[in-house]
């Protein structure tokens, strides 16, 4: 933690009373002018505190930023979350968890940030990331199971995904083959999964996530060719990032354990109720061709299973899926 963090750190748990420079100084080390440095900063920062002669300091409100210090403060989470990195501005946040990865960082470090200059979606899309509105992170896991399972984790944090929209926003978000999810047809969030491993290993896997909270409609480009929304939008109500972000990461943890532990059946079960074109009319456009037919599930490695007109059950690994009109 830096000396501001670990400020804010004393102030959080002094909340109701004020603590003098002398006090802070002793009981982090540092020098008097060096707490003057960062209350000032923490003022430039948007942070309202209190200063009281002969008193000394008190923090009264905050900002909406996501900060490490704040994020790990209450988190209850056995694995996700160990490590805190946030960031003003990235280029993008999977991009700097994967180089962390490889240089040897803990399983469950998180990559969060403010605002990303090259945030990707799936295909290579770009995903546009303001600053201070949404929440744009990854987290870094080294799971160890089968390669060919590594895809399941893209719907264990669809899920934690849609379910944290529906608990903090009061939305009923769905999740849509094979990583987007979904308030009344228009995209609110996606996910890009990243694997780094070898024929028989996995070395690690990020999960990238973007969540469109509180972004207004002037946000988005007018060049988009498919809806979009955001929790704003949905309910006209703005949302606490922090407090959303740490409801993620704790059902991320949850769900994580639970697959390690019992595999993908639980995750699967979850996603089919979340998935909004179960038992709907679909095509499935997959480049070379159109497939018609009926969603009726996912099969135990993940692929989306489509009934088609003729009664064959078609595994879909790969395609974009739209409802038929």
């Amino acid at each position: 933690m830096t000396s501001r963090d670990k400020i804010l750190s004393l102030f959080r748990t002094h909340s109701d009373q004020y603590m003098s420079g002398q006090e802070i100084s002793r009981s982090l080390n540092i020098s008097r002018a060096a707490v003057w440095k960062q209350v000032r900063a923490l003022r430039e920062l948007g942070f309202e505190i209190e200063a009281k002669h002969s008193q000394g300091y008190r923090l009264l409100a905050v900002p909406d930023l996501l900060l490490a210090a704040d994020i790990e403060n209450g988190l209850n989470c056995q694995l996700v979350g160990q490590s805190v990195i946030s960031l003003s501005e990235i280029d993008s946040t999977n991009a700097r968890a994967r180089r962390l990865a490889e240089e040897g960082a803990l399983e469950g470090t998180v990559v969060v940030a403010d605002r990303q200059s090259a945030g990707r979606g799936r295909l290579g899309r770009r995903w546009e990331s303001p600053s201070g509105v949404n929440l744009y992170c990854s987290i870094l896991l080294r799971p160890k199971i089968p390669v060919q399972q590594a895809p399941q984790l893209t719907f264990l944090s669809a899920v934690a995904v849609a379910e944290t929209l529906n608990k903090i926003c009061r939305l009923s978000a769905k999740v849509k083959w094979p990583n987007d999810i979904l308030v009344n047809g228009a995209k609110i969030a996606g996910l890009l999964n990243e694997m780094n491993a070898e024929t028989e290993q996995i070395h690690f896997v990020i999960l990238g996530i973007g969540v469109n909270l509180n972004m207004i409609e002037e946000q988005f480009p007018e060049e988009l060719k498919y809806p979009v929304t955001s929790a704003f939008l949905e309910t006209g109500k703005s949302v606490n990032r922090l407090i959303f972000l740490q409801e993620l990461l704790q059902c991320l943890d949850r769900y994580y354990s639970e697959f390690l532990l019992e595999g993908f059946v639980p995750i699967r079960r979850r996603w089919e109720k979340l998935c909004n074109m179960m038992n709907m009319k679909v095509e499935v456009d997959q480049g070379n061709e159109i497939l018609c037919g009926t969603v009726v599930g996912l099969d135990a490695e993940g692929a989306l299973r489509v009934q088609l007109n003729n009664g064959k059950v078609e595994r879909i690994l790969a395609g974009d899926v739209n409802p038929v009109n």
